[in-house]
């Protein structure tokens, strides 16, 4: 789980059509003609718990998620905290693995209502969420110790490449890094960073909106190369099971957007 350029490309117009097409459906749910019980529930915002947006995440991956003081902050808890503030509601921020976010099994089984966590829409996440429009683009970067002489994803034949588990680096390691690649699965970002600050591996693939974080604190790394994989983020709600509260979460990234305060919060983390 970035500025991509526009040149067009496969992933990127995949990803265009998965968001049009989840954009679509949410607004022709919404429309036509519908009475009673129909109506309320196409314009009545369920919450897990009432008076409360609960919201999960996988922490930390800063500067998107993590702990200031002991209270949740970052780029997506400053936007989803704008969602729960146009709902009246309380933000209420747990903590939970990536993989039960993006199979599924916390959304679906009402641990939250929507998910924010620095996550690329695909369309095999999209089987089992329903996602918000697109509110960041993404890339993925190769971090490697200065002097390794690694420069390129050719090079890393018979070389140590960490990932986080079930992210979309380890699906780009997957179909495109030699295969002699010993690559390595971390629960979570952290894990990860840690491991390659420690010299256990030779590199990692991490989103590039992550990594800059992560080489200025680890003066013996450096950024490699970025890779335009076209990847934009989402927010996730239940699949087929919160409507209205797909469309407010859309209604107020348009406003944010409309309004500055979208540019606001991006300058406050990544200048």
């Amino acid at each position: 789980m970035t500025r991509a350029t526009r040149r067009t490309n496969p992933a990127r117009t995949a990803l265009a059509v998965l968001s049009s097409v989840a954009l679509m459906a949410t607004l022709g749910a919404c429309g036509g003609s519908a009475s009673g019980e129909e109506a309320d529930a196409l314009t009545d915002v369920s919450l897990v718990f009432g008076g409360a947006l609960t919201v999960c995440t996988d922490m930390p991956y800063a500067p998107f998620e993590y702990e200031e003081k002991g209270k949740p902050t970052g780029f997506d808890i400053d936007l989803v905290r704008k969602v729960a503030d146009d709902l009246e509601a309380d933000l209420d921020v747990v903590d939970v693995s990536f993989d039960d976010i993006t199979s599924g099994t916390s959304l679906n089984n009402d641990v939250c209502d929507v998910a924010i966590s620095a996550m690329t829409i695909t369309g095999e996440r999209a089987r089992v969420l329903d996602f918000s429009s697109p509110y960041f683009d993404a890339k993925q970067a190769l971090i490697t110790p200065k002097g390794s002489g690694l420069d390129q994803i050719t090079e890393l034949a018979g070389q140590r490449v960490g990932v986080q588990k079930d992210t979309t680096g380890e699906t780009y390691l997957s179909d495109f890094a030699p295969e002699t690649t010993q690559v390595t699965a971390y629960d979570d970002a952290a894990g990860l960073q840690a491991a390659l600050a420690a010299g256990e591996l030779d590199a990692a693939m991490l989103d590039n909106t992550v990594s800059g974080q992560f080489v200025s604190d680890n003066p013996r790394l450096k950024l490699s190369r970025e890779f335009d994989t076209g990847e934009q983020y989402g927010m996730a709600v239940k699949k087929d099971g919160n409507i209205p509260l797909l469309r407010s979460i859309n209604s107020t990234l348009a406003e944010l957007r409309e309004d500055g305060s979208y540019d606001e919060i991006y300058a406050k983390y990544f200048g």
